[in-house]
């Protein structure tokens, strides 16, 4: 699944990760300035992949080198089985009028895609035939409710979040791989600020590790938080985040873990025209305690990933660029002045971006 803390490992992968994750540390400069990813004998670099289509892609969910799906505008649904080559349009029929926001993957024949909207517009379907055919699993009928997010644990537990209703964020639960959902009991769920609310930018606002560990990141308010739950989201603390807030443009809208102690923050204002200072943080002590990046990202980013098998590398994304950390989130150095909105990794050394007028590519040497 795209962002659900796989932990396969293989010899042969973990020998190419080390080679991936050296090309691009030899090929990060000493300042931020963007570049292109290569040293003397090789080359990592965003190739784009021509989708045939002009709408904006912030769902991704990556399963491997060769297979990818990704979600947007226009209730779009595109899937690759050939590394990018040819994109299969398998939009469900009649969801043209909907926005696609969020999309995890089992397989290159089963997923679940998030419509996000209020009332009736935020709604979940689920394929198990590769996107011939789709089923509605969930349709939201509270007018309050706004859904933001998707993510997996596991094959078959999965949970979905909503702006705050009734002073609370809301969670949707299924635990027959999204065949049918629930809203959980609100009661476990700390108060919103006023004015909080998740961004549904990349698909990553909310985000998981192992089989019961959950992650729900937050702006708008007076503090952008990230809110944890150890138990697939039925109790949660939230911890503040350094990320500047107090604007409904500015929060965190983007997180990664690579395992249930050690995340990464990303976000910042959306803003072009605002500057996006302190836009990517880190923890070492599961999302209680959240320190500023010593070299954050020189702009907001709206996606973050962590490279596969590594325990120090990963990739954030937004509008004006990537950018790359060899130390855990404490450093951050611009790899590509590329557009997109988010980003994903495979254990098997996929990693693949997608973003506005149809942008997706996959990183390649």
């Amino acid at each position: 699944m795209g962002k659900t803390g796989r932990t396969g490992r293989t010899s042969a992968t973990g020998s190419a990760a080390a080679a991936l994750a050296a090309v691009l540390v030899m090929a990060a400069p000493a300042v931020a300035a963007p570049v292109r990813v290569q040293d003397t004998a090789r080359t990592a670099d965003w190739v784009l992949k021509d989708t045939g289509t002009d709408v904006r892609l912030r769902g991704l969910s990556a399963v491997s080198r060769d297979t990818a799906w990704v979600a947007g505008s226009k209730g779009t649904v595109l899937r690759t089985t050939d590394g990018g080559a040819r994109w299969r349009n398998v939009s469900p029929p009649g969801a043209a009028d909907l926005e696609f926001r969020d999309i995890e993957a089992f397989d290159a024949r089963r997923a679940v895609v998030l419509a996000i909207g209020e009332g009736e517009a935020s709604r979940v379907y689920r394929t198990e035939d590769g996107g011939a055919t789709w089923t509605e699993s969930f349709r939201n009928t509270d007018t309050r409710a706004f859904y933001d997010c998707l993510t997996f644990l596991d094959r078959r537990h999965g949970l979905a979040m909503s702006d705050p209703v009734d002073g609370r964020f809301r969670i949707l639960s299924t635990s027959d791989g999204g065949r049918s959902w629930k809203v959980l009991p609100g009661d476990g769920m700390p108060a919103a600020q006023e004015g909080e609310a998740g961004f549904a930018a990349s698909g990553q606002c909310l985000t998981g590790s192992g089989p019961r560990d959950v992650w729900l990141a937050t702006g708008g308010g007076a503090r952008a938080r990230v809110l944890h739950s150890a138990d697939r989201g039925l109790t949660w603390t939230a911890g503040d985040s350094p990320v500047p807030a107090g604007d409904p443009a500015r929060g965190v809208f983007a997180l990664a873990f690579r395992d249930r102690d050690h995340g990464i923050a990303v976000g910042g204002d959306y803003r072009a025209d605002q500057p996006s200072p302190r836009a990517a943080a880190v923890t070492r002590d599961g999302g209680r305690t959240w320190t500023t990046a010593d070299r954050p990202p020189p702009a907001y980013r709206s996606g973050v990933t962590w490279l596969p098998h590594s325990r120090t590398a990963a990739l954030a994304v937004g509008p004006t660029g990537t950018d790359l950390t060899t130390d855990g989130g404490r450093t951050w150095r611009t790899l590509d002045t590329g557009s997109y909105d988010t980003v994903d990794c495979t254990p098997d050394l996929g990693c693949w971006a997608s973003g506005e007028k149809g942008r997706v590519a996959r990183l390649e040497r």
